[in-house]
């Protein structure tokens, strides 16, 4: 996982500031008036919003009222595709288990159900997932599902290691095409400083970490996020 958020970073690096200085003036690199990272777009998602948005490989439980040879569970292929007794190939990804529903019965309307009620559940997902990375006891790939939060994502993997730097906690986003880094304090979240900042599919969250860190460490301390978290948009060069 390490190797894989230094991957990350270079890649952030090549595509932001090409022959620049990472920080210290770069036109490349800038604070974004916020106090927080602003949502992904449902595109971003896609590649939750909330509510959640069905991608490649997650296994639903299709029911149709009443008729049990077409209630079934069945898993989205690579394409984002589901194939299904009677009316074939649905398009899936990117669409909310209620939008996959409505297509399935109107699809299944007259031609081979009267007044068809179908039901999509969420069985298993792979598709929306955060990365958790650094100091924490379990690094890993984690689905979320449903509003989750850095201090629930942080909690997921585990929980902050016993030297973990809970003042560097970083969380890299794209959206809208843009990479996004913010730098968190949660201490003073848990202290009621500022709210706990909502996270989503795709989202890198790196806990304690000195490589991430050094991102922030020309402008930390303009911001000791003591009452806001330090947002940096690294513009498309």
């Amino acid at each position: 996982m390490i190797k894989y958020f230094s991957v990350l970073l270079m890649a952030i690096f090549l595509t932001s500031c090409a022959g620049q200085t990472v920080l210290g003036g770069s036109p490349a690199v800038t604070v974004v008036s916020s106090e927080a990272l602003p949502e992904p777009t449902r595109v971003d998602l896609v590649s939750s919003n909330r509510p959640y948005l069905i991608g490649p490989f997650d296994k639903l439980k299709i029911d149709v009222f009443g008729i049990e040879d077409l209630s079934k569970e069945v898993q989205i292929d690579a394409s984002g595709r589901l194939s299904f007794p009677l009316i074939g190939v649905v398009e899936a990804s990117g669409r909310t288990p209620g939008e996959l529903a409505d297509e399935i019965e109107n699809r299944l309307q007259g031609r081979y159900v009267r007044n068809p009620e179908v039901t999509v559940n969420l069985e298993e997902t792979v598709s929306q997932v955060i990365t958790v990375d650094g100091q924490v006891d379990k690094p890993g790939l984690y689905p979320v599902i449903g509003r989750m939060t850095l201090m629930r994502a942080v909690a997921t993997a585990g929980g902050a290691g016993e030297f973990a730097k809970l003042n560097d906690v970083v969380i890299f986003r794209t959206v809208d095409g843009q990479q996004l880094a913010g730098l968190y304090n949660l201490k003073a979240i848990r202290r009621g400083n500022y709210s706990d900042p909502e996270v989503f599919a795709n989202d890198v969250i790196v806990v304690g970490d000195s490589q991430a860190r050094r991102l922030f460490q020309q402008l930390i301390q303009a911001s000791p996020l003591l009452t806001t978290p330090l947002i940096i948009l690294f513009q498309n060069r």
